[in-house]
């Protein structure tokens, strides 16, 4: 790796350490560099340009190594739970690919608190061909419901997945186990299916949670 991408990359560890462990608001840009190992105090806005810079370079390689297991899943079987699992598994197979201790899921959480991160993970989602065939695929199958309660639903389960796999990572690290997260991913996608197929008690008016709260 050549000296400036070690930089970089030592940069975005990090980052994504300290963001999980303080929140993205707490940690300035020179505490990023001085725990880096970085002697240039201004690192972050030579390799980023900025702390927006920052952090999009951190949501994009999470999603694009996400995205890089997802195209290469093979589909699940054709029902609810094989589309829940073909969204939720990658991410869970890429936290798994991560050294000890991890950061990623604690980061995520972290990220969602950001209105602006929550933005732009959206913008690198739906630019996702894969994502978005699967989750048209889901989307099908739930035409049954109101998609006020679809929407609803859906932004427990983002809260459901982050909150869950956060945890988890911090458990492991707390405990000094081994993760295993594919167990995780069988228990989420399972709680999903559950969910998503929940009956509706009250089929007339809107979810109380809107689409722009995703």
């Amino acid at each position: 790796m050549a000296r400036s991408e070690a930089a970089r990359t030592a940069l975005l560890d990090t980052a994504e350490r300290l963001f999980a462990q303080h929140g993205v608001a707490s940690v300035s840009d020179r505490r990023v560099a001085d725990e880096a190992g970085n002697t240039n105090h201004s690192a972050v806005r030579y390799y980023f340009g900025d702390r927006d810079g920052l952090l999009r370079a951190l949501l994009e390689r999470h999603t694009n190594a996400v995205e890089a297991i997802r195209i290469q899943s093979p589909a699940e079987e054709d029902t609810i739970l094989g589309d829940i699992r073909t969204l939720v598994m990658p991410s869970i197979s890429m936290l798994a690919t991560l050294p000890r201790p991890s950061w990623r899921a604690r980061f995520t959480a972290q990220s969602m608190h950001e209105p602006g991160l929550r933005e732009l993970k959206r913008e690198l989602l739906t630019s996702s061909t894969v994502f978005g065939q699967r989750v048209r695929s889901l989307t099908e199958r739930l035409s049954h419901l109101d998609r006020s309660v679809v929407q609803g639903r859906a932004i427990l389960i983002s809260r459901l997945v982050l909150s869950t796999t956060a945890e988890y990572e911090a458990k492991t690290e707390r405990e000094g186990i081994e993760p295993c997260w594919p167990e995780v991913g069988s228990f989420l996608a399972d709680a999903i299916a559950g969910m998503l197929s929940a009956p509706v008690t009250n089929p007339v008016g809107s979810a109380p949670l809107g689409a722009d709260e995703l």
